[in-house]
């Protein structure tokens, strides 16, 4: 592996999917969720890559991977994915830090794949049913009909759903952001079709197992996460007996654009200790 930054298309069961390596160091992988992308964790893995060999990835249907209509997109395919990925990365105990659908990802890699990792950070992640906003769950339940909306009410249905996972408001580049890989005809489709392929079938198989994980774990979640609310972050914690939780204040879902600088700070000091 070259020590510059490099993006590369991985191709897997038909699939496009984009990776992107950034710095030099012990490996770190950043999962994101959804309706999210890498891009969320870009300039935290532009920081971190001062220590890390960075390790970002877009999972089908997201983001710059492919959204074919014809692909599943679920939990269980991307944890199946992740660990072809980590192979091709020629990965075998990376440090991990996971948010929302990514941490079902890695935690189903991890259970039910033989994934190993040295370390695991998860920030305010779907691990626990009950999970879903009633707006998700009533997408889920009429995916067909959401997916024919026009495409301005389209957009103002998604930015609405957007800015309901931050709590302090979102500037309006990181909205474009956020917002941008869901637009367009193949957009506006893969959007609903991540949402109606959702089932908490995919971490009920995982729960009763959290035990038996032996890597570090550190659980971060935002004191004010409305999505996934803080009782899940206690509910983990107990179900991973060794694991540490850290709550920050002030702080929705999108605790990377709410609080940057406390999330920066608690990764930071969480990878100084897991390196050591």
């Amino acid at each position: 592996m070259s020590t510059g930054d490099a993006d590369d298309m991985f191709p897997w069961r038909g699939r496009e999917v984009f990776c992107e390596r950034l710095g030099e160091g012990p490996p770190l992988v950043l999962l994101h969720g959804t309706p999210w992308s890498s891009s969320l964790w870009r300039p935290y893995a532009t920081a971190l890559a001062r220590r890390f060999t960075v390790y970002l990835w877009d999972m089908p249907g997201y983001g710059r991977s492919s959204k074919s209509a014809d692909d599943a997109v679920d939990l269980g395919v991307q944890a199946e994915l992740f660990v072809d990925l980590l192979r091709h990365w020629g990965l075998e105990r990376p440090h991990i830090v996971a948010h929302d659908f990514g941490g079902a990802v890695a935690l189903r890699a991890r259970l039910l794949h033989g994934a190993t990792f040295r370390s695991l950070c998860l920030i305010d992640v779907v691990a626990l049913s009950p999970w879903g906003s009633p707006l998700f769950t009533l997408v889920r339940e009429n995916a067909d009909v959401f997916a024919q909306l026009p495409p301005d009410i389209h957009r103002a249905a998604i930015e609405a759903y957007v800015r309901s996972a931050s709590h302090r408001g979102l500037r309006d580049d990181d909205l474009e952001m956020l917002v941008s890989p869901w637009l367009g005809d193949a957009g506006q489709a893969a959007f609903y079709r991540q949402i109606a392929q959702a089932d908490e079938r995919f971490t009920d198989e995982v729960e009763p197992r959290y035990g038996e994980i032996t890597e570090p774990v550190h659980i971060v979640w935002g004191a004010d996460d409305t999505w996934i609310p803080v009782d899940r972050a206690h509910r983990l914690r107990s179900a991973i007996p060794h694991a540490s939780l850290a709550l920050i204040e002030s702080a929705g879902h999108l605790i990377q654009l709410d609080q940057p600088v406390a999330l920066a700070t608690e990764l930071s000091s969480w990878l100084e200790r897991v390196s050591r």
